[in-house]
């Protein structure tokens, strides 16, 4: 956080001396809002919003440009330091928590952040000062990006990627622009998933990767679907609903970091004076509190061990 433009700390003083301290002040607490709003938001995203907004920091230092530097923590990688030090980084790609960076002479660097394994990014003479564990570190001449904590990391062929025991687990990334609508609406009518029941099936990683709790809840109301419904039992217009739905709300919690309703509404509802979390989404926690579009009682049940929050009266035709 910045250092607040005045001539003494506004947090640590009781009284000011004019008008202009007394602005400081209210500009420092609405930075420790925006910053709690930010804590907030990544405790909240699902694991391919996570993954894809560290993919992005990691291409933007890394894209193709050549490696000057590698460091492998795990000793079984090491081999491959020789092999990629003087590389060209060509892809960055995501499957839900799990990254790949390929390179130019064909390797690619699986890495899973799994619960505490994060990346960083950093001007190569400026490296972050953590008491985290430091597990992969490649460098350009001017960057780097830092892997920390994370103990699933590999360094593998096309061939071993094709063979990957998780990564041929997973169902398509949400936020992969060649996954289209029409793509999703055959997944919910595959043998796999038809009968499973909507609250249940978008919780599933092998269905679509990178959904995560709260999107399971936005997509089903935006969709007008009820949780209790069945792919193979909806009607024709509901099941093109959760297609256009599944891609669309996760798409657009990604582009605005995290907003699910429409950025109008949130404007709207900030203009009210609503709370952060009470202008993010349509249901998701807002258990007690009216629709944004009927007044009905916004209800939580459990579904899958997890919290999964609906309007009983948008989404009630969908039941099957």
């Amino acid at each position: 956080m910045g250092r607040v433009k005045t001539k003494r700390r506004c947090a640590r003083t009781s009284q000011y001396r004019d008008r202009r301290d007394c602005l400081h002040t209210v500009y420092f607490f609405n930075s420790l809002n925006r910053h709690k709003h930010q804590r907030q938001l990544k405790s909240l995203a699902p694991p391919g919003e996570k993954c894809g907004l560290a993919a992005d920091r990691v291409a933007s230092v890394l894209m193709n440009e050549a490696l000057v530097e590698v460091f492998f923590a795990p000793p079984r990688l090491r081999k491959y330091v020789k092999a990629l030090s003087g590389s060209t980084v060509t892809a960055i790609d995501t499957r839900g928590k799990a990254m790949l960076t390929r390179f130019d002479t064909g390797l690619t660097l699986y890495s899973h952040n799994q619960l505490y394994g994060i990346w960083r990014t950093a001007a190569r003479d400026r490296l972050p000062k953590t008491t985290r564990s430091l597990r992969v570190a490649l460098h350009t001449a001017s960057n780097c990006a830092l892997l920390y904590s994370a103990t699933d990391i590999e360094v593998l062929t096309d061939s071993e990627l094709a063979e990957h025991r998780f990564l041929t687990r997973l169902g398509p990334d949400i936020l992969d622009q060649r996954v289209s609508a029409a793509d999703v609406a055959r997944r919910l009518l595959d043998g796999r998933f038809r009968n499973r029941s909507l609250g249940a099936l978008y919780l599933d990683q092998s269905f679509m990767a990178g959904v995560g709790n709260y999107l399971r809840s936005e997509i089903l109301y935006t969709a007008g679907a009820h949780y209790m419904g069945r792919p193979s039992t909806v009607d024709k217009n509901t099941l093109g609903r959760l297609a256009r739905a599944t891609l669309s709300v996760s798409r657009r919690s990604y582009r605005t970091r995290g907003l699910t309703v429409t950025q109008q509404l949130a404007k709207t509802l900030r203009r009210r004076g609503l709370p952060f979390q009470q202008h993010r989404f349509w249901v998701y926690r807002r258990e007690g509190l009216p629709c944004y579009r009927c007044s009905s009682t916004i209800v939580r049940a459990s579904v899958a061990s997890r919290g999964l929050f609906f309007c009983p009266a948008c989404q009630a035709s969908s039941q099957g």
